[in-house]
C-alpha cells in the first residue's frame, strides 16, 4: 500500500503499520514523519539489514535467529533505539517460510537477556496457509502451548507477553487461541 492509505488509515486510527520489507518499510516511514506511527517489521529480515531495520521500527516480528538478535540489539543500541522483537517460531517445517524450530527458542531468549537495547516480548508464528481458518487452529494452540510451557520453565513473562498469530483469512481463531496481535492486510 502507497504512503497515501498509510495517512487514511492513520486519519481512521490506525496507530500500528506492518511492512514486509525493509526498504519499503523505511520509505514509508521517511514519507509519514510528521505521523505518530508505530512501524513493525513483519518480513524476513536478513542480517545484512539488521543495521537499518533495527533503529527505524518499533519492532521486528520475524527474529529467527540469535546472530539476527545480536545485530539487531547492536544496531539499536548504537543509534539510541530500543525496539521490541518476537522471535518467529516455525511449527510446520516449511521449507517456503522462516523462523527458528522449538527447540532452539531457549537459545535466544537466552541471548535476548544480554541486549543492552533490544526487548524480546514475544512469539510469532506463520502456519501452513489454511483452506479454511479452522485449519490454522492447530499450530495457533501449539504456539500458546509452547509459550506456556517456557512460561512455566522460567521465562521471564516479559519476554512472553505478545502472541503475533492469525492474518486477514484467520484472526477470529487466532485469537480465539490466544493471539494478543494480529497482522491484517486486506
Amino acid at each position: 500500500f502507497p504512503a497515501q492509505a498509510v495517512r487514511d488509515a492513520y486519519a481512521a486510527g490506525q496507530r500500528d503499520f506492518g511492512e514486509n520489507r525493509v526498504q519499503e518499510g523505511l520509505q514509508k516511514i521517511r514519507e509519514t514523519t510528521d505521523l505518530t506511527i508505530r512501524w513493525h517489521l513483519l518480513g524476513h529480515l536478513q542480517t545484512n539489514k539488521a543495521r537499518k531495520a533495527g533503529p527505524a521500527f518499533a519492532m521486528v516480528q520475524s527474529v529467527d535467529s540469535v546472530e539476527l538478535l545480536e545485530k539487531l540489539d547492536a544496531a539499536a543500541s548504537d543509534a539510541g533505539a530500543a525496539p521490541e522483537l518476537l522471535i518467529q517460531v516455525d511449527l510446520a517445517g516449511e521449507a517456503t517460510k522462516f523462523g527458528v524450530a522449538p527447540g532452539e527458542v531457549p537459545r535466544l531468549f537466552d541471548a535476548a537477556a544480554a541486549c543492552r537495547a533490544a526487548t524480546v516480548v514475544g512469539l510469532m508464528t506463520l502456519p501452513p496457509i489454511p483452506e479454511s481458518p479452522e485449519d490454522a487452529r492447530p499450530w495457533f494452540r501449539r504456539l500458546r502451548e509452547l509459550r506456556d510451557e517456557w512460561r512455566a520453565a522460567g521465562v521471564p513473562p516479559s519476554m512472553l507477553a505478545e502472541l503475533s498469530m492469525g492474518m486477514s483469512g484467520d484472526f477470529e481463531v487466532a485469537i480465539e487461541e490466544g493471539s494478543t496481535m494480529v497482522r491484517i492486510g486486506t
